[in-house]
């Protein structure tokens, strides 16, 4: 699909991101069966051994952890399965418990599913505790955020033979390569190490298609392995096995883990993922993929992967709660789309998301409703992966004193303020928030986080300043849903 259309300072988020939770923020969820499983019940002690958090376990469907979630109300929650347990609608699963901790719409822990091809493949990644700086990256896209890191390639999912080159210096410059460009990014991959990928265009759940709008190779997965594969059918064996993370932003069903034999199972078993997101189904709609890339790189620095996954998610959810409140609690109930192509139609139809003017479904309430459940993301959600500081648009600091939480936002740039709210972690869970200042900007806090919805036109220098005062959540305070 062609491409959609940006906390803490740097600072101060890179140091938050290098100290563990405390004890008790963590929880690890798991199928009785996998825990019962001795290779499997040892990825779940090495997150305990890490974090100290809590198991909650379930026998038939994932949703039995939602009432233990409740009571514990954990910051990170890392979901333990094994790839035949966490396809779509185990991914659909997470997204709606994970909302349903409390009485607000908004997702109330930062979560990941953690699987592999094999159950070492897992304990890597449980084990993994260095943050990882992002500085080299290979993409094969359109619009890749090159200059967020020190360098990087960036072929063209569009246009045959482009090659943009970013060296250490800060240059870029095209380079060119092959029109089939599989066998030079199969050799940059293993020569290169890049710590980030980033894809988008057509692909499956056992592939990448390299070209969008002309023929070439494609990425291709088999038995735990990736390899190339050339538009002559010659083969390429992938070797990359350093730390890295993937964001495929635009792929269709890529996330979609359909069993064991599949490109999130092979990225993590041989091209050293240790944290990705991805569409589980096909996508035509975006934010939910392009949206995380938006905040990640958009914004260098200032979030982790799973931090910028978790706040894209509570974009969606708050357009759809000021856009479309009528349809905000609509549960879709299939998303086949492959198989059944006039499904969005028939969902429009059931949920009632048919404009009685012109008989069609408003794309942007589909769309929105569409992405909220389907993106997965892989991974410990603790851990902390993120280019280095840049300097995005806007400064931006949470000062923190007792109940008493101060936002400032303070523009570097006179331009428009993007779509995008602008967005903080909260360094506590929060209850009984009440907003002393800055009100009229229609702020959102949540027990975790706050968002602001910015308009108009920044004026450098010009600070913004939301205060809230809250009571810091306790299980006892917590609402109940």
């Amino acid at each position: 699909p062609a491409p959609s259309p940006g906390a803490q300072a740097p600072a101060a988020a890179a140091a938050a991101a290098e100290s563990p939770p405390s004890a008790g923020s963590y929880a690890v969820v798991v199928s009785a069966k996998t825990n019962g499983e001795k290779a499997w019940r040892v990825v779940v002690d090495a997150l305990r051994f890490k974090y100290g958090g809590a198991v909650i376990t379930w026998q038939a469907s994932v949703r039995e952890s939602q009432e233990p979630l409740a009571a514990l109300a954990p910051n990170y929650t890392c979901f333990v399965a094994q790839p035949e347990e966490c396809g779509r609608e185990f991914v659909v699963a997470v997204h709606r418990l994970t909302r349903r901790l409390d009485a607000d719409p908004y997702t109330d822990t930062l979560w990941g599913i953690l699987t592999g091809y094999s159950a070492d493949d897992a304990l890597r990644i449980a084990r993994q505790a260095e943050p990882l700086a992002l500085r080299k990256v290979l993409a094969g896209t359109t619009g890749a955020f090159l200059q967020a890191f020190r360098e990087g390639v960036r072929f063209d999912e569009g246009k045959a033979g482009v090659m943009l080159l970013k060296t250490p210096d800060g240059r870029v410059s095209d380079k060119g390569c092959p029109p089939d460009s599989t066998q030079t990014i199969v050799d940059y991959l293993n020569k290169e190490r890049p710590d980030c990928l980033i894809t988008s265009g057509h692909a499956t759940q056992r592939d990448w298609q390299i070209g969008y709008s002309f023929k070439a190779g494609q990425l291709r997965c088999r038995d735990g392995a990736l390899f190339g594969l050339d538009a002559h059918g010659r083969r390429f064996d992938i070797f990359s096995p350093n730390p890295k993370v993937f964001l495929p932003v635009g792929n269709c069903l890529i996330g979609d883990v359909s069993g064991r034999d599949c490109m999130v199972a092979a990225l993590i078993h041989s091209a050293g993922v240790v944290q990705m997101f991805g569409y589980t189904v096909p996508t035509w709609y975006g934010k939910g993929g392009w949206g995380v890339q938006e905040v990640f790189l958009g914004q260098p620095g200032r979030f982790t992967l799973a931090e910028a996954f978790f706040l894209n998610t509570q974009v969606l959810l708050h357009e759809i709660e000021t856009r479309y409140p009528r349809s905000a609690r609509a549960d879709f109930e299939q998303y086949n789309l492959e198989q059944n192509r006039r499904l969005l139609d028939e969902l429009a139809a059931r949920h009632g998301l048919v404009d009685p003017g012109t008989g069609k479904p408003d794309r942007d309430e589909l769309g929105l409703l569409w992405d909220r459940d389907t993106v997965a993301f892989y991974g410990d959600p603790a851990w902390a992966a993120r280019p280095a500081p840049g300097r995005p648009a806007w400064d931006q600091a949470l000062a923190s004193e007792g109940g008493t939480h101060t936002f400032t936002i303070t523009p570097r740039e006179g331009r428009a303020w993007p779509e995008k709210p602008v967005m903080a972690l909260l360094p506590q869970r929060v209850t009984n928030v009440r907003v002393v200042k800055g009100g009229d900007l229609g702020p959102v806090v949540a027990d975790n986080f706050i968002l602001v919805p910015m308009k108009g036109e920044m004026k450098p220098g010009e600070k913004t300043v939301i205060v809230v005062e809250a009571g810091r959540a306790t299980q006892a305070e917590r609402e109940k849903p």
